[in-house]
């Protein structure tokens, strides 16, 4: 799924391990999130949301496959 979450985080000027701090996950798994290697589950997504005062969906875009 792309992402604008590595965007997010500069904006914010936090680090991935002060961003994974805030949202109870792993620096890696904010690493492999902001590759595309990973989608965070809903819960981390959500996290992220309020940690940023925004919609999930204004940092994951889904496009269904055809």
């Amino acid at each position: 799924m792309e992402n604008d979450l590595k965007i997010w985080r500069a904006k914010a000027d936090v680090t991935q391990a002060e961003l994974a701090e805030e949202v109870g996950v792993s620096r890696q798994t904010i690493n492999a999130s902001e590759g595309g290697r990973y989608d965070p589950s809903v819960k981390p997504a959500f996290k992220l949301g309020d940690y940023f005062e925004c919609r999930i969906e204004d940092i994951f875009h889904y496009e269904p496959e055809e």
